[in-house]
């Protein structure tokens, strides 16, 4: 493989553990919430029953997407859905002053269900964080350049395998890293919503994609994988991603309260 090729695949799959890490972050606090009132056996019973479930979702959904990619109606649905949660993430943040999609799940931890009503509750939260996930890794790996790779489905197989890794990437930090990028939220807690900018941005990324598209040729069609469409996108993403870690005031005394 060239190695112009491998150092921008390279450079999507950091990104991708970047940007699973921190959704992991929150998506592992909800959980947690979420599992909270069972006993100590029954919580981490029902939360492999639930990353077991979203392993399996996550594949499934991988290569139906594989086949649905290049159908303009499924990228703009995909480009709109992630610039929704981005923009609903950032109001609420920022506006409502309110933990995101932290809320309803203490309601619902105060009803006390029972394990496996929790297995499931926990199961349709993966589902929808595999959602946000897969979306994502789409959008970043579709203008990817093709490789020798055999193609699968309808996505060539090197950006099909960097979309697994993302998918792959998200379950493992859940699973294991969580706790890190909870303790570097805490510490940082602009982090999320530059987080969620850049949710926001991959799915503009998404939609000039989409624009690009011969049946709908708003933009011409090679403008998505164009050098000069590229620079701006990672000009932005490196912006936002170093404004979120240098314009975030780091929390005082955040190491004690986590201990």
């Amino acid at each position: 493989m060239d190695v112009t090729l491998l150092l921008e695949y390279g450079w999507i799959l950091l990104v991708l553990i970047a940007l699973e890490g921190i959704l992991a972050a929150d998506n592992a606090l909800v959980m947690a919430i979420m599992v909270k009132h069972l006993p100590e056996d029954q919580r981490k019973r029902a939360l492999f029953y639930g990353l077991a479930g979203a392993f399996i979702f996550r594949f499934a959904s991988l290569f139906a997407i594989s086949f649905l990619v290049n159908v303009w109606q499924v990228q703009a649905l995909g480009a709109i859905y992630l610039l929704f949660i981005a923009i609903n993430h950032i109001f609420r943040k920022l506006v409502r002053k309110k933990p995101a999609a932290h809320t309803d799940e203490v309601r619902e931890e105060k009803k006390h269900s029972g394990f496996w009503m929790t297995v499931l509750k926990v199961e349709l939260a993966d589902i929808a964080f595999a959602v946000d996930s897969i979306l994502a890794a789409v959008a970043l790996a579709v203008s990817l350049p093709v490789t020798p790779l055999p193609a699968i489905g309808g996505l060539d197989g090197g950006q099909f395998l960097i979309i697994f890794a993302g998918g792959l990437i998200g379950l493992i930090i859940m699973r294991f890293a969580a706790n890190f990028f909870v303790t570097l939220l805490h510490k940082k807690p602009g982090l999320e919503i530059a987080a969620f900018m850049i949710v926001g941005w991959v799915g503009v990324k998404l939609a000039v994609y989409t624009m690009s598209h011969p049946e709908l040729a708003v933009l011409s069609e090679g403008f998505a994988k164009s050098p000069i469409w590229k620079g701006i996108f990672y000009t932005v993403l490196i912006v936002i991603a170093l404004g979120g870690w240098f314009l975030s005031k780091e929390k005082e005394g955040s190491d004690q309260a986590n201990e």
